[in-house]
């Protein structure tokens, strides 16, 4: 498969999920392995509903990189910016769950994080061709912490700039992550000026911007064409084109919260994708893509895992149908 219409550059990994709720790291009895990675999730979330997407990351020459690859490869996303690394291992992430399904992640076992094969993405080995055909990007900033693959973001925002995709930048904040954690907050907002639309959570806006007002946030960085904030089972805040909104989230009973803000991620690029970048000038369109978003995320929660529970159009279309914000 060619011409994916999205790109999503980041990590792919394995959560390997607390079975026990409610205990400590050093008291889980056992775990279990799910697929995942914020970039990943969302090729695969926006596969099922129906927009292509191509995936760009690195994982290792070994059994959970075989597995991740053959995973996307059975979902439909496009694998041609997968890089494999001979030495550096799979990345997998210890995730441990409160009583209410909400997820701490805990760490990387035997490794350090610089360890890993995603850390190692080589910017030279980027496709071009990946890019003359795709209409959006979508980014993490884990990346950011590792010179390899930071050196890969800014050669894929170089190529995104070159082919007019618009970019979109999901902060997914994950101190474990960095050896520094205080250099994110100088490395990420570098970012800002480069990016089209910006998804974050509550927690990000706060340590960010000192704000969780997405009207706030567009204003202050000008050149931006839309900001999501998201709270979880609060809901969540949007300033799109001129139309800002708040929006509470679906009642549903929730299993496992892993991957829903990248399915809501997923959810919003789809629509906007149909819709087109100009239908956001409409009060109205807005709501209703951000509302679908919401429900594509609420779906992701009711099963366990990231990318197992993602819902298709159907699946989505149907739930509104029947459920009312």
């Amino acid at each position: 498969m060619s011409n994916s219409r999205v790109l999503c550059l980041g990590e792919i990994l394995f959560d390997c999920l607390a079975d026990q709720l409610g205990l400590k790291l050093e008291e889980v009895k056992s775990w279990t392995p799910y697929p995942g990675g914020a970039p990943a999730n969302v090729a695969c979330a926006l596969v099922k509903l129906g927009t292509t997407a191509g995936f760009i990351g690195a994982v290792g020459e070994d059994e959970p990189g075989n597995a991740l690859v053959k995973l996307l490869q059975d979902v439909g996303v496009d694998t041609t910016g997968v890089q494999r690394h001979p030495t550096a291992p799979t990345r997998q992430v210890y995730v441990t769950r409160d009583l209410a399904g909400d997820r701490t992640f805990a760490g990387f076992g035997q490794y350090d994080t610089a360890e890993f094969a995603d850390t190692r993405l080589q910017a030279k080995q980027l496709p071009d061709a990946l890019f003359q055909e795709a209409d959006f990007l979508v980014l993490g900033t884990l990346e950011l912490a590792y010179p390899e693959s930071e050196q890969a973001i800014y050669r894929a925002l170089e190529l995104a700039e070159h082919y007019d995709l618009k970019i979109v930048l999901d902060i997914n904040w994950r101190p474990v992550f960095w050896d520094e954690p205080k250099i994110a907050h100088q490395k990420i907002p570098e970012l800002f000026k480069r990016v089209d639309f910006l998804k974050l959570s509550k927690e990000e806006a706060e340590w960010l911007f000192e704000t969780a007002d997405p009207g706030a946030i567009t204003y202050r960085l000008a050149s931006i064409e839309g900001v999501l904030v998201t709270d979880g089972e609060n809901g969540c805040t949007y300033c799109l084109g001129e139309n800002e909104g708040k929006l509470p989230s679906f009642s549903i009973p929730v299993v496992d919260t892993t991957g829903a803000g990248d399915s809501f991620l997923a959810g919003f690029i789809h629509q906007l994708s149909h819709y087109g970048i100009h239908s956001l000038r409409d009060a109205e369109t807005a709501k209703r893509i951000v509302t679908y978003a919401s429900a594509v995320g609420a779906l992701t929660t009711i099963k366990p895992g990231a990318i197992a529970s993602q819902p298709t159009d159907a699946e989505v279309e149907a739930f509104l149908a029947s459920h009312q914000l």
